[in-house]
């Protein structure tokens, strides 16, 4: 018997952070926001008609200068890449600097993907449980990497700076805030986190991707219900049968087989791994027109090729660069929860079983995963049920229903929002300008 939780379609009852003060900013900080939009003013009032029109065309040819302050996992990193692209189609001179950890996974992520990157050492990091010992040195290296990155903003000269999340972003955006540059920040998951409920205070607009999301945040007013920004290659069209065949060159018709996408996380999830290694095998041999494609996570893949036995129907990888040949290859995706594993799930249209990590801050993935269940009918198991036979089980009700299958990702497509990464570029020009 499947012990896979059902969740009724109802609104989440989420927490609200109370507001640290009445006042909604500092008084400092009042006064360079003020300054700086002065001096845009100015150079605006004395003009004539005909001047005004060729001061917009010029201003609209001007250099923007974007920074962006986003790392630790994919989550954080490709939201910003997404909006990033968005910014140099709608103004192709645009300068877009990315600011994030030496020898993490944006120092090599963000190069690749055609973007300039600086590294902030030691940049602060929160520590969990909160009064923990380690947490005794936070304030000063806060402040050393306050310093840094005022350093590497008053270089680039940065005209607006965005923060997607990730331990770099929250002093980027502190430190541009301090300078009086434009912030605004943009929150993947369903209940943000503290880092960007306290950022919420200094941006200029906060982008969610949740109606209720809204509710959490002190200033409702800046808030903006975009979705999540989904990379441009996951938007772009690749048939089922193409994407598989550059997995599988041997494969054939797609409509005659079922192909599931294991996603183990970037660094690796062991639960999700251990349950699929205990059932693989017995699944392919059982089913030959199966197919999987399972990312272990770079971490743990060294241990898992030596525990996996080779077939032709199975590939086995630590991480997967194509991820937009994955989603349209696949029928059905094993995951965990991220914000924006979710959002991509909904963007491509999958069917999904999902598995939240209880080690997230802050329940995020818990939640994420239970939204899903109430748009896209997405299954979750909790990690305390996960074993080989509730994740068979799930995969085969699933698998063996074209009918729910095509319902799941009917509802899949119409919760997501496509334009996300559009609407919060626009929102940024206009800002700026």
């Amino acid at each position: 018997m499947s012990s896979i939780i059902s969740i009724p379609s109802q609104s989440l009852n989420l927490p609200f952070y109370p507001s640290l003060s009445s006042s909604t900013s500092n008084p400092k900080l009042s006064f360079n926001f003020h300054f700086h939009v002065s001096k845009l003013t100015c150079c605006c009032v004395s003009t004539k008609e005909t001047s005004d029109q060729n001061s917009d065309h010029t201003h609209l040819n001007e250099t923007l200068r974007v920074a962006f302050g986003a790392g630790g996992t994919g989550g954080h990193i490709y939201p910003a890449v997404a909006i990033a692209d968005e910014l140099k189609i709608a103004r192709p001179a645009s300068q877009i600097l990315f600011v994030g950890s030496p020898n993490s996974m944006e120092s090599t992520a963000i190069p690749s993907a055609g973007f300039d990157f600086v590294s902030v050492p030691e940049t602060a990091r929160l520590f969990r449980p909160f009064f923990s010992p380690r947490n005794l040195l936070l304030p000063f290296h806060l402040v050393k990497s306050l310093i840094k990155c005022q350093s590497v903003l008053r270089s680039f000269d940065a005209d607006v700076v965005v923060g997607t999340g990730g331990y770099v972003s929250f002093p980027v955006c502190l430190a541009a805030a301090l300078r009086g540059i434009k912030v605004v920040i943009q929150e993947q998951n369903s209940v943000p986190g503290i880092a960007n409920w306290v950022l919420s205070f200094f941006a200029h607009k906060v982008f969610v991707a949740f109606n209720s999301t809204v509710e959490c945040f002190p200033r409702k007013d800046k808030c903006v219900v975009c979705g999540n920004p989904v990379r441009l290659s996951l938007r772009t069209f690749v048939s089922k049968e193409v994407a598989r065949l550059n997995f599988f060159p041997r494969l054939g018709k797609a409509e005659e087989v079922k192909l599931v996408l294991v996603l183990g996380g970037s660094l690796g999830a062991n639960a999700v791994n251990i349950a699929m290694l205990n059932l693989y095998y017995q699944m392919l041999m059982e089913n030959n027109k199966l197919f999987i494609i399972w990312q272990t996570g770079v971490e743990v893949f060294d241990e898992m090729e030596s525990l996996v036995r080779n077939h032709p129907n199975l590939l086995l990888t630590p991480f997967l660069h194509s991820m937009d040949l994955a989603y349209a290859a696949a029928d059905l995706i094993v995951s965990r929860a991220g914000a924006m594993t979710c959002y991509e799930i909904l963007a491509t249209g999958k069917p999904a079983i999902l598995i939240p990590s209880p080690n997230v801050a802050e329940g995020h993935q818990f939640k994420n995963a239970f939204l899903m269940a109430d748009v896209a009918g997405s299954r979750v198991i909790t990690e305390d049920e996960l074993d080989s036979t509730t994740l068979g089980d799930a995969m085969y009700e699933i698998l063996g229903n074209e009918g729910l299958m095509a319902e799941m990702s009917e509802r899949a497509l119409k919760a997501a929002k496509p334009g996300a990464s559009a609407e919060i570029a626009q929102h940024i020009l206009s800002l700026v300008e």
